[in-house]
């Protein structure tokens, strides 16, 4: 049975949860919140043994394995610091950090200290995404000419909110447009050359990003994110032979349609109960169970590669943050 702890017990926590009761050999044994009555509360809603009024409070529970941190993204280096220092095992929500510098300092500790680190980048574990990885690995659309993924909705604005408001690290490249950066990374890996353009609101955050990505051979990604409309949320590998289409929301979809050459169009559907936060924690206890301190599947190099992209779309726009 594989203890997990949640640092900040937020809106995506409960989803996590939600996910992770599924699993057999999981247990909810802790939760820790700044706040005692939202420890509570959570606590009561999930079963979870232990209700902590601060973060530092995981730090007194022995039996503990594993911590999924989802605290507010310029929170994320910090508590993650502050589990590794103790030997305890952490889940990252994404964005890792704030910056590069961030993510390799909680690199090098994990490393030097031989504790398990992961970014939680649930899509890179998702039936789905998978099935498309493999397909493209195998060739099914002979060379991979380019990728295009965009990722966008309509969000209510509300200044202090966690989508507008800069000291939470908000803005639409941090919280949505990581997905189809890594979407191109994840089918072509580091680019060439990264050129990209966005339109700021008032609170100063980036409310649309535009992205294009040069790769050595001549392939294209082109991406976008925007939180002033609801877009397709589709994501597209096109190849000289063909082309894959992931169906929105694609970054959690459950369905690809392959279209090749000389074939008639085929959809892959592979259905779920779950909001899909699963897979990653089966992944990350399956690590545990064998040692492992670093996942083969989405390395620590891939979230310091993705965090490089996501400092240079930054560097880019102009978007700078406190940290």
């Amino acid at each position: 049975m594989t203890r997990w702890g949640i640092l900040g017990p937020g809106r995506i926590a409960h989803k996590f949860v939600q996910d992770l009761l599924t699993l057999p050999d999981a247990q909810l044994y802790a939760v820790a919140s700044s706040d005692q009555d939202r420890a509570d509360e959570f606590a009561r809603q999930y079963g979870a043994e232990h209700a902590l009024g601060s973060y530092e409070a995981l730090l007194t529970l022995p039996d503990l394995d594993v911590v999924y941190v989802a605290t507010p993204h310029v929170l994320h280096h910090e508590n993650a610091l502050l589990l590794l220092n103790k030997g305890i095992a952490v889940l990252g929500e994404k964005p890792f950090a704030m910056n590069g510098a961030q993510v390799a300092e909680m690199v090098d500790l994990a490393r030097s200290k031989q504790v398990f680190l992961m970014e939680a980048l649930w899509s890179r574990f998702m039936p789905v995404l998978q099935r498309a990885k493999a397909l493209v690995d195998d060739g099914a659309i002979g060379t991979v000419t380019g990728v295009r993924a965009d990722f966008g909705f309509a969000a209510d604005f509300q200044p202090d909110g966690r989508l507008y408001n800069k000291q939470l690290g908000g803005g639409s490249l941090l919280d949505i447009g990581i997905y189809p950066l890594f979407f191109s990374y994840l089918m072509l890996g580091m680019p060439e050359q990264v050129k990209a353009s966005a339109i700021f609101g008032q609170t100063g955050v980036d409310e649309q990003c535009g992205m294009v990505l040069t790769y050595p051979n001549g392939e294209l990604g082109m991406l976008d994110s925007t939180l002033r409309a609801k877009t397709p949320c589709e994501a597209y590998v096109q190849g000289t032979t063909g082309q894959i289409r992931i169906h929105s929301r694609w970054h959690e979809t459950d369905a690809l349609t392959l279209t090749r050459t000389g074939h008639e169009s085929e959809t892959i559907r592979i259905e779920r109960g779950t909001h899909g936060y699963d897979y990653e924690a089966q992944h990350v206890m399956d690590c545990l169970a064998q040692g492992l301190t670093e996942s083969p599947v989405w390395s620590l190099t891939d979230s310091q590669n993705l965090m490089t992209l996501l400092d240079t779309v930054r560097q880019e726009i102009g978007l700078t943050y406190s940290e």
